[in-house]
């Protein structure tokens, strides 16, 4: 009898594995697309500009401070003049020197050596994915960049760009969908953390702040919220 029910369950295990590889598997053919390719020169590069010109990309260079919280898990208070930023989440408090990294310290006491080298090196890691969900508008003309003007699929123009350095995984690529005015609706992405090719997230709730840099605070991915809270962006004086 015992021979039976295990026989019977490892019957179902197996069957159920092969369903979420069948499952997994339609997913991706069914989502999956190809990264396109466009025109790379001063068409892409004017489509650029007019995207940061929508989102006041001059009244962010000029901002000090920018503060939020990102899926109210991480919160963060970034000194953009200074390039320093403290990050919190749990009971962890880290003090990023973004010029020096060196100098990137734990607030926490009492943590050995090693934890403290893989806590700074987590707190780098969220910072530059959870700030890039507020300022990727902003990051066009980036070191390393490759902006291209993409004809998308209802004949309307798109801007694909390419981090080939920076950040945590360079080598990724947003194709930005935007309204009107320019100001971004959407970007698909082929990112090295996501195996499925052009799957797009939204660009809403645009706000502007006190310094005058237009920024988002709610996206959503494949039907789940990616909420940006307590978000605020301004100067010293």
């Amino acid at each position: 009898m015992k021979k039976k029910i295990f026989k019977l369950l490892k019957i179902l295990a197996l069957s159920t594995i092969t369903l979420i590889i069948i499952a997994i598997a339609t997913l991706y053919f069914s989502l999956n697309q190809e990264l396109p390719q466009g025109t790379t020169g001063t068409e892409a590069d004017n489509f650029a500009l007019k995207i940061q010109e929508a989102v006041k990309h001059k009244s962010y260079l000029n901002t000090d401070y920018i503060q939020w919280s990102f899926r109210n898990k991480h919160h963060y208070l970034w000194n953009k003049k200074q390039g320093t930023a403290k990050v919190q989440w749990e009971d962890y408090i880290v003090h990023l020197d973004l010029n020096y990294p060196e100098k990137s310290y734990l607030e926490n006491k009492n943590i050995k050596k090693e934890k403290k080298k893989e806590l700074i090196t987590t707190a780098f890691a969220y910072f530059n994915n959870d700030s890039f969900w507020v300022v990727a508008p902003h990051k066009l003309f980036d070191k390393g960049v490759t902006r291209q003007l993409i004809t998308l699929e209802d004949t309307s123009k798109g801007l694909l760009v390419t981090y080939s350095t920076g950040g945590t995984t360079p080598g990724d690529s947003y194709l930005w969908k935007v309204d009107e005015n320019y100001v971004p609706k959407s970007y698909q992405m082929w990112v090295s953390i996501i195996p499925i090719g052009g799957i797009e997230a939204t660009w809403n709730g645009w706000t502007s702040t006190e310094s005058g840099a237009y920024l988002s605070q709610k996206h959503e991915l494949l039907g789940f919220g990616i909420p940006i809270s307590n978000l605020r962006a301004w100067n010293k004086n």
